[in-house]
């Protein structure tokens, strides 16, 4: 991947941002979310009325003083969030355009910057034909964050991707510990709502984002071309067309791409899972402070 938009003018401007996680999500202890169990915190949350067992040290004896009802304090807790971002690796990621590839990273490291800025862990899943790789383990920190990043500017998009495989059977998922992110144009043939199901059931928070070219959302082809399915290893393969582009043809093919938003889009709603769609020539940062924004995972 020649193109990247990695640079520290980048990372600079996404210093005043905050991921938005959901308050019923259960971390580590020492970050920076407040959820909705009570903690150790300073900042003051509640009273309730003493139980037996309860911690002495945290009566209000001003409240009994008024009401000669002994209540107890109860403070927010803060939690420590893993944010698993999984990046489509096939090649209609990037394979014939380095712009598109170089959005997609581009996108995985803001929402990493953002994860280990705010003091979350960050995971990298990188899903190649039907696994999920995962060659920097969990990060932590900054320091560890820009050395995983360096590599990932590197990195190849070829061949398929299973996406509803690759995350299924990735293990150490996590359970009810943060965000997971699925980053892939999802022109695929897989069954990647299998993953989304799996990723609920295992009570992570969802996204998908979907990242699209220009010449994907509104393709100015005509006349007779070639179509070579980037994926396509054999030429032969079915899906390499020689076909007359005529307008009845763009126009149903706008169509179709609308039915496959509307339909992932549906099936996301049906989830309480987020979803976005990206275009490869708009800023970054315009995606996470509106479309993010929107579905309520930036804060």
């Amino acid at each position: 991947m020649k193109n990247s938009l990695l640079n520290d003018d980048f990372f600079g401007r996404l210093e005043t941002l905050a991921l938005n996680l959901r308050t019923d999500l259960s971390g580590f202890f020492g970050g920076k979310h407040l959820v909705s169990t009570h903690g150790q915190t300073v900042e003051f949350s509640d009273y309730r009325e003493y139980m037996l067992g309860d911690d002495i040290r945290r009566i209000d004896w001003n409240l009994y003083s008024r009401f000669e009802k002994y209540f107890i304090k109860l403070f927010t807790d803060e939690r420590q969030m893993h944010v698993q971002i999984f990046l489509d690796c096939s090649a209609s990621m990037g394979k014939a355009n380095p712009n598109k590839a170089a959005y997609a990273v581009g996108t995985a490291a803001a929402l990493g910057f953002l994860s280990v800025h705010n003091m979350d862990k960050v995971s990298f899943k990188l899903m190649k034909e039907n696994r999920a790789e995962d060659p920097f383990g969990t990060i932590v920190g900054k320091n560890t964050f820009f050395k995983a990043i360096s590599d990932l500017e590197n990195l190849d998009f070829a061949d398929e991707t299973d996406i509803g495989e690759a995350i299924t059977s990735c293990p150490n998922t996590g359970t009810n510990d943060g965000l997971t992110v699925i980053i892939s144009d999802f022109f695929t043939d897989s069954d990647w709502k299998k993953a989304v199901d799996y990723l609920c059931y295992k009570k992570r928070q969802v996204l998908l984002v979907q990242v699209l070219a220009p010449e994907e959302i509104d393709p100015t082809y005509s006349g007779r071309v070639n179509l070579i399915d980037s994926e396509s290893v054999d030429m032969a393969d079915f899906k390499n067309l020689k076909i007359r582009i005529t307008r009845s043809l763009q126009l149903a093919y706008e169509e179709a791409l609308k039915d496959m938003i509307a339909d992932i889009k549906s099936f996301c709603a049906s989830r309480g899972a987020g979803f976005i769609t990206v275009r490869c020539d708009r800023p970054i940062e315009k995606m996470l402070f509106g479309e993010l924004l929107k579905v309520g995972v930036m804060g």
